[in-house]
């Protein structure tokens, strides 16, 4: 006998050799048990995922003898000749050259001759969706209305070509791609009837390679066989069809993950160097970050089509950058993609894409602004990202994060910078001309210098946590009105960027363990601000420093109360000697009670000189990141006191 190749050879026989399409398989079991039998039906799906095997072993099923059954013998005389294509009573037609009106005339004549030797004659179409228009609408009526002896199957990998009045008239069964892990598992089986030793690794490999396709699973085995012999390893399948193995992807990812440029463009260089075909080098690279997505939602999901070894990679990397770091990295490598399909210099845009790749990581988005901003400064964000393990490329990412918030508290430091200068100078008049353009000129740089000890500024305050005298008073925990006002001036002292969102709401209650609070619809923004993980917790743990005990808030929008009315300064007003600050007034007022009044004249020069300082320069409302945080926050800036 002549030589048969592993994809005929090892065909499905019954519904139990079908692998990977158990929803089909039962169905059509129940149907023949239940004797539910249509009289046509649809299978769709890719190529070599069981359309045809599927279609004759349920033929041999309606064919049986004492059928129909699904206990049938398979090597039963019909059974071989239905699985040969010599049964008279099941015919197979190719639609791709029977696709004219005339054959299908002719086909409806002969639906009217009852079968020779089975209780039903079966009509096979295969790409049924090459049919002509003219032919779908000569086979409408006897699709609909056929005899009682005819079955019609169709199978097609193209369901939108077909007419919808033909898919209306048929029940329709759509067989999915094989795992991975099915295809590898039956390959070693068919390497074990053959005696060939095949490499797990090279047998996930294949299935990989074969894109959910059993039969070109089976195939690529038979040339593995013919080209190795009775011995086959993963480098062998990767220097036949030029596949990419799952190491070297993941290897590739782990550098970008790592942000190791380097790294990442010298393992590019190997497998172009290697003979590698980039375009489908980068699909394994974007399918990788998709599996590192579908690990971060659903882990048991993520790890079904990898190897051992790469799934355990898998779970590290998925930790070691936020879900919004990978889609941006996907969508950059997708538009590399396809750039990819019509360059001729494909390593250069894959070059090009692995650089931008480690780029976005590294970027700062506006959450990770907005959550430093809620934290006070830089202490939200490592509450931000307590699952991240890999700490290389979120600390780079961390940096620029840190630093942006000192933008918006520059007017303190300028007003604390020039207070040296109104004591230095008292004497000359024109003294005061010659600071202004000191403090312009002062370099931005310094300003992390004096905002560095606002950090530092909780902990003398978590200090007092320990010795919190109104958690020892009765009288005072169950008054809300002084737990409120408490409640905020520690907010005020410890992160005085959340404040702001507190003057809007209004204590509704404390019961139990519960802290309602309530705010007017048209404050909702303030509410969704303080809702935030980093803000809730601060506010939680706030609160049980105060109240000894655990609290949960409750924030809600309430119809019935009213905005509150805010008595914004004008930002136009703040260079006015008007639009001083009360404790600017203060201090101005203590010297002239304090200085005999021989002196006061000379001391008032430097005391007048005090609202300038507090005034940043107009270049300052100007800044464009002082603008974007001023209509984020809906917030007008006003002098510090």
């Amino acid at each position: 006998m002549s030589y048969q190749v592993f994809a005929r050879k090892y065909r499905p026989k019954t519904f139990a050799d079908v692998l990977g399409q158990d929803h089909v398989v039962r169905t059509l079991r129940n149907a023949i048990a239940q004797q539910r039998l249509a009289h046509a039906y649809l299978f769709v799906g890719p190529r070599g995922t069981g359309k045809t095997s599927t279609a004759r072993i349920f033929a041999k099923a309606l064919c049986a003898k004492n059928g129909p059954t699904i206990d049938f013998d398979p090597e039963d005389e019909l059974s071989i000749e239905i699985a040969e294509g010599r049964c008279m009573d099941v015919l197979e037609i190719d639609g791709a050259s029977n696709n004219g009106v005339e054959q299908v005339r002719e086909l409806r004549d002969n639906v009217k001759y009852a079968p020779s030797r089975c209780r039903y004659k079966i009509y096979y179409i295969d790409e049924v969706h090459m049919l002509t228009t003219g032919a779908f609408n000569a086979l409408l009526k006897t699709l609909e209305e056929p005899p009682e002896h005819v079955k019609f199957i169709f199978a097609t990998t193209e369901p939108n070509k077909i007419l919808p009045t033909i898919i209306s008239r048929c029940q329709r069964f759509d067989l999915r791609r094989i795992p991975n892990a099915v295809i590898a598992k039956h390959l070693l089986h068919i390497a074990q009837l053959e005696n060939v030793q095949l490499d797990e690794k090279a047998a996930y490999a294949i299935g990989k390679g074969a894109e959910g396709g059993m039969r070109d699973a089976q195939s690529m085995l038979d040339q593995l066989v013919a080209f190795c012999g009775g011995s086959i390893t993963e480098q062998d399948v990767l220097d036949v069809f030029g596949f990419t193995s799952g190491e070297a992807v993941a290897s590739l990812a782990r550098h970008i993950l790592e942000s190791d440029t380097v790294g990442a463009l010298r393992a590019v260089y190997e497998q172009n160097e290697a003979g590698k075909e980039l375009g489908r080098f980068l699909g394994d690279l974007i399918q990788h970050f998709r599996t590192l997505l579908v690990q971060q939602a659903d882990p048991e999901a993520a790890a079904e089509d990898l190897s051992p070894e790469v799934a355990e990679e898998v779970v590290i990397q998925a930790q070691m950058a936020s879900t919004e770091q990978l889609l941006r990295v996907v969508d950059g490598l997708a538009d590399v993609d396809a750039r990819m399909r019509w360059a001729s210099n494909k390593r250069l845009h894959f070059e090009l894409g692995v650089i931008a790749s480690v780029q976005s990581l590294n970027e700062v988005s506006l959450s990770d602004v907005i959550d430093a901003l809620d934290s006070g400064g830089g202490e939200g964000l490592p509450k931000q990202a307590p699952r991240v393990q890999a700490p290389a490329p979120l600390r780079r990412a961390a940096e620029p994060v840190k630093a942006a918030p000192l933008v918006i508290p520059q007017p303190v430091v300028r007003e604390e910078a020039p207070a040296p200068a109104v004591v230095r100078a008292p004497e000359p008049a024109p003294q005061p001309e010659a600071k202004a353009p000191a403090v312009e000129a002062k370099p931005i740089e310094p300003a992390p210098a004096p905002i560095v000890p606002k950090a530092p500024e909780p902990k003398p305050v978590v200090a007092a946590k320990v010795e919190p005298s109104p958690v020892q008073e009765p009288g005072e925990l169950f008054s809300e009105d002084v737990f409120w006002a408490k409640f905020v001036h520690q907010v005020q002292v410890r992160r005085p960027l959340a404040v702001s969102w507190l003057h809007s709401a209004t204590l509704l209650g404390v019961a139990r363990n519960n802290i309602k609070v309530g705010f007017p619809p048209s404050e909702s923004f303030a509410r969704d601000s303080l809702m935030r993980p980093a803000q809730i917790s601060f506010l939680e743990g706030l609160a049980q420093e105060l109240l000894g005990q655990a609290m949960k808030f409750e924030f809600i929008l309430d119809p019935n109360l009213k905005p509150p009315t805010f008595a914004d300064i004008d930002l136009a007003t703040l260079n006015e000697p008007g639009s001083e600050s009360k404790p600017a007034a203060a201090a101005k007022a203590e010297p002239k009670a304090e200085v005999p009044t021989a002196t006061q004249p000379e001391l008032m020069k430097p005391a007048q000189l005090e609202p300038a300082p507090p005034t940043p320069p107009d270049e300052f409302y100007n800044d464009e990141l002082i603008q974007k945080a001023m209509v984020k926050f809906k917030a007008k800036l006003v002098p510090a006191g």
